[in-house]
């Protein structure tokens, strides 16, 4: 008697939720919040509720047609090996249609709960990250997360929209703000997974331009980062500008960012074992400089007033 054929198990909840990249969504989260809270307005909590809801489950959507599109590169690197995909957990068609149900409700929700403003920059972000990055420019240029770090621009814009309902100088600052920061964030950790990158053929910088190039563009554009992070201090209250609370905190974030640019730019060869800590604890930094920088915002608009 054959053998029955084994079914394959519905994915649970967990996968789902796993699709919605959910540690990359705390800091989008986080920065759209600050955005809405550093805002020179007051607004309604449930529709500040409901767009920073709109945020994270547009980029949620946005992070699922990303792994749906990315399945198989994802299968080929150890870092995203266990992801439900290519792990077998799901099928692609299932990750597709809940990326593509997650962005439609959160685009309409914002523009009917919020206003269409809103919605249209939360569209823009979606696509950018899903057409623009994943399936144009991550196969094809290693300069992908330069262009393509727009896309994770784009929360604070959207809360300050949120708040004001409309587009100031501010919130274009707070995004070039993150436009400059990624590429240091991402190629700190770039350089620690190269091998896999190169594995599945994907050209980021370390791979196509090797470790001494990348080392060199980290440094520059952190350089470049400084003084957009410490601009909202510089702008006077009446364009949206902050005071004190945050030009200390942004100068001293910047210091210490600049100290592990150095480290790690100057670096001149690659050894073996725990050779790539200063890598992994600028990547680490990294995370936590956005975290402070954009609470500083926060605490800067509620303290100072």
């Amino acid at each position: 008697m054959p053998p029955r054929p084994i079914q394959k198990m519905p994915a649970e909840w967990r996968d789902f939720f796993a699709l919605t990249k959910p540690r990359v969504m705390t800091l989008v989260i986080f920065t759209g919040l600050c955005g809405l809270l550093a805002a020179p307005v007051s607004i309604n909590p449930v529709i500040g509720f409901t767009a920073i809801l709109c945020i994270a489950v547009g980029a949620g959507g946005a992070a699922a047609l990303n792994q749906w599109w990315e399945a198989d590169i994802d299968a080929g690197m150890k870092r995203t090996a266990g992801r439900p995909l290519p792990a077998g957990r799901m099928e692609r068609e299932s990750a597709r249609d809940f990326g593509f149900a997650l962005s439609g409700i959160a685009v309409m929700t914002m523009g009917l709960g919020v206003n269409w403003l809103c919605a249209a920059i939360l569209a823009v972000s979606i696509f950018y990250y899903a057409v623009i990055y994943t399936i144009w420019l991550k196969p094809r240029t290693p300069q992908n997360i330069v262009i393509g770090g727009g896309a994770g621009a784009f929360p604070p814009m959207i809360g300050w929209c949120a708040a004001t309902g409309h587009i100031s100088l501010m919130p274009v600052v707070l995004f070039a703000i993150i436009f400059m920061w990624t590429p240091p964030h991402f190629w700190s950790l770039a350089l620690f997974v190269r091998t896999d990158y190169a594995k599945v053929g994907i050209p980021m910088l370390p791979v196509v331009a090797g470790e001494a190039v990348t080392r060199r563009q980290i440094l520059i554009y952190t350089i470049a980062l400084a003084p957009l992070a410490v601009a909202p201090a510089l702008l006077p209250r009446a364009m949206g500008g902050f005071g004190a609370v945050y030009g200390v905190v942004s100068v001293a974030l910047s210091l210490a960012f600049l100290g592990f640019a150095l480290w790690v730019g100057l670096r001149r060869r690659q050894g073996d074992g725990d050779s790539m800590k200063p890598e992994k604890r600028m990547f680490a930094f990294s995370v936590l400089y956005l975290f402070v920088l954009f609470g500083a915002l926060v605490a800067d608009r509620w303290i100072v007033g």
